[in-house]
């Protein structure tokens, strides 16, 4: 017959001990990885880092000794939603390109472009993107893989030349980082060149807005 009491559950206790020590010794069980500990994330961490994006889609203010940074409390969010901007300087000679401070926005022949919010978040970022439209964006220089032209100075030529396998870990790294709202605006495109007998095109005139999606 089963006997119960506290000298019998002291017992299962005793004989449960080392079972329970066996689970809790490193390396026994694995546990699930997180962004910081994944290969793949800290591969594209890497290359994101060393490949310049910040140098665009990170905005730049004034540090406090007087030289430029990254401000990185809005890491690859992108051209500033509530930074407008007045018309582009007229290009004058060989100097046709032009960027504000925030080093987000640039004019040129191809009109104007901003920098992309690269964040996971949903409607204003890349939440929505997959990691095949990525892939194709890079190769095809297709904004999402299939409309619009990836406009300067997005080197997407030389970034198209990476191998699958560090394009998918640039996107799962920039699908870790937190999800910033800031809504950039659309790319414009350059100005209609004037037709004959028509009134020249005035220096500094707003280009057409093209949706970016």
């Amino acid at each position: 017959m089963e006997t119960r009491g506290p000298r019998n559950r002291r017992s299962l206790a005793l004989l449960l001990a080392p079972l329970s020590f066996l689970i809790a010794v490193p390396g026994r069980a694995q546990p699930r990885r997180t962004g910081a500990s994944n290969p793949r994330v800290e591969r594209g961490k890497y290359l994101v880092t060393i490949m310049g994006c910040n140098d665009c889609h990170t905005p730049w203010k004034m540090g406090a000794t007087g030289v430029p940074e990254p401000d990185m409390t809005r890491m690859l969010s992108g051209h500033p939603e509530g930074m407008k901007l007045p018309p582009p300087p007229a290009p004058v000679g060989p100097w046709i390109v032009s960027f504000v401070a925030s080093t987000t926005a640039f004019a040129g022949p191809w009109g104007i472009s901003y920098a992309a919010n690269l964040t996971p978040d949903q409607n204003t970022g890349m939440g929505i993107w997959t990691e095949d439209m990525f892939l194709r964006a890079m190769r095809t220089g297709k904004h999402m893989g299939t409309s619009r032209q990836i406009q300067p100075p997005m080197p997407w030529l030389w970034y198209g030349k990476a191998t699958d396998e560090d394009l998918k870990s640039m996107f799962a790294y920039l699908r870790s980082v937190p999800p910033i709202k800031n809504r950039v605006p659309d790319y414009l495109e350059p100005p209609a060149p004037s037709q004959p007998g028509s009134p020249s095109t005035k220096p500094g005139a707003v280009p057409t807005r093209r949706p970016s999606r």
